[in-house]
């Protein structure tokens, strides 16, 4: 996101010179002053880096760290199974010394993977031996320090170890120059001096910087929360927030870009034993060194090399892979944000398929809301346990209840599917005998009035004389509005599953025992 920033506001055209006798100029004379736009492309990208560090504080202090709620574990796996796979393929090449187009964007992996495939003919060997050599001791040395790691006091650091080796050998056999190896070459060494960012930059790149400031957040916190699970730790979205934000303006005076968690990085230090801010300290501290001193020892290194030490720490993330059946065993939507997650992520782009995967989950909620799981309820004889009648043989229901349960808070969106999960667990609409009572009550009331019925304490008798072909018929239409409340001209009791003096048809059913 940062490189599509700095590319639309400092393209090549911005920087041609008209100049036909300028070296490597093109058959019309032009020539791109390439210094000239890369220390453009410089200042942007650190002041770009100031403005997501201001915005990412701002969001910190206003607590808006709550987003971390909406990236729920299944829509952490995809995301960071499909981040590893595309780390994998850009490994991928530099273990081949494959040479490919960068792409970027909307199936940016597939292309790049697709590219990659076409040019295999083109494999160096030596590379080749180095990463698979490197990846299958990295991988058996860490299997030896999971299984013994209660009588190893300290893991084994193979990856320093082949680092080390891997440099010594590529040296000291001049790999780059008889197998044409692909080495590190020259490290640049120091650091550039300290510059302030174009203020006047701001209003252009203001929009993208919420993007970033938030992707690039929801990304490291999406990854912290994988090991945050691992190791029982919690998550302080306002204080990752505020974290990054700070180191954002701090290094956006240093020429640097954007910084979020680096997954390849994160996975290396995991598995060598760091689990705490320390190790990141002491990471630091050598890349430091390295930057200040030891470049130059790092030259001869084989790219492929590095690169296999970053796909070896790989495993663990890809090993997300076998959550999708336990997921789908326990709830069929979680494992369909994993899956959508991670393809969308693959297809999309980290950026965009976070946002899309987010966006997914977020629909299942409403979905899950709107149209949730009910069922009627039982006991298990001996117990006080109850459980879906549906689910379980023998459940008894207790005698004249029902019991249902409704798995969302009720509002407008899906009260027709409560009213249709009762009438599906009662047996009937209690809302329409509610009614026929009403009306029935209404017409004994009339009678009652005009003497044709007598209220007594053991309930509603005929007066001598007088037969029931006097009495009103179901045949007057309803008046909904008088039914919703009764009449209390005349308080008589009724027993509603006996024979009525009226004509109404009224289903005899225990409706005072309904529990809701």
């Amino acid at each position: 996101m940062v490189g599509s920033v700095v590319l639309s506001m400092a393209p090549d055209e911005n920087f041609i010179i008209d100049s036909s006798n300028a070296t490597g100029a093109n058959s019309t004379g032009t020539v791109v002053d390439t210094e000239s736009r890369d220390a453009q492309r410089v200042l942007i990208a650190s002041t770009l880096t100031f403005l997501v560090g201001i915005l990412q504080v701002i969001f910190g202090v206003l607590q808006i760290g709550f987003i971390v709620r909406y990236l729920a574990d299944p829509l952490v796996g995809g995301f960071t199974t499909a981040a590893a796979f595309q780390v994998f393929v850009s490994q991928l090449k530099i273990v081949l010394n494959v040479s490919t187009k960068n792409y970027n964007g909307v199936l940016s992996i597939i292309y790049t993977l697709i590219e990659t495939f076409e040019r295999i003919g083109t494999t160096n060997i030596a590379d080749l031996i180095a990463g698979l050599l490197t990846i299958f001791i990295c991988m058996v040395v860490k299997e030896i320090n999971d299984r013994f790691k209660h009588k190893i006091p300290i893991p084994i650091p193979i990856e320093v170890i082949v680092t080390i080796v891997a440099t010594g050998i590529s040296y000291a056999a001049d790999l780059e120059n008889k197998y044409n190896a692909g080495i590190v070459k020259s490290i640049p060494r120091g650091f550039l001096p300290p510059e302030p960012p174009d203020v006047s930059l701001f209003s252009q790149m203001i929009a993208a910087s919420f993007s970033i400031a938030i992707v690039a957040y929801a990304i490291a916190v999406s990854v912290g929360k994988v090991y945050a699970t691992k190791y029982d730790y919690a998550i302080d979205g306002n204080q990752e927030f505020i974290a990054f934000g700070i180191s954002n303006i701090f290094s956006g005076a240093f020429s640097c870009f954007v910084a979020t968690t680096a997954l390849s990085r994160t996975a290396v230090q995991e598995s060598t034993g760091g689990k705490t801010q320390v190790a990141g300290i002491i990471s630091a501290g050598i890349v430091l060194i390295a930057i200040v001193a030891l470049g130059k020892l790092l030259e001869p290194l084989q790219k492929s090399v590095l690169a296999a030490v970053v796909i070896a720490n790989l495993k663990g993330m890809f090993m997300q892979v076998f959550d999708v059946p336990r997921l789908w065993r326990q709830n069929k939507v979680d494992a369909m944000i994993w899956v959508f997650t991670c393809v969308a992520s693959i297809i999309l782009g980290l950026d965009l398929g976070l946002l899309a995967g987010l966006l997914f989950g977020l629909l299942t909620v409403v979905l899950r809301v709107q149209f949730p799981s009910w069922g009627g309820f039982g006991n298990i004889p001996g117990t006080d346990i109850y459980k879906k009648v549906k689910d379980y043989k023998n459940i008894v229901e207790p005698e004249g209840v029902k019991i249902l349960r409704f798995s969302s808070p009720i509002f407008y969106a899906n009260i027709d599917g409560l009213k249709s999960s009762l009438k599906s667990t009662v047996g009937f609409d209690a809302v329409k005998v509610y009614n026929k009572r009403l009306k029935a009550l209404r017409k004994i009331q009339k009678l009652i009035k005009k003497g044709k019925l007598k209220a007594t304490k053991n309930g509603i008798i005929s007066e001598p004389g007088i037969t029931n072909e006097a009495f009103e018929t179901d045949e007057e239409p309803e008046d909904n509005e008088d039914l919703q409340v009764p009449t209390k001209e005349v308080e008589i009791q009724v027993d509603w599953n006996s024979e009525l003096p009226v004509k109404v048809n009224i289903p005899k059913v225990p409706i005072h025992s309904l529990i809701l």
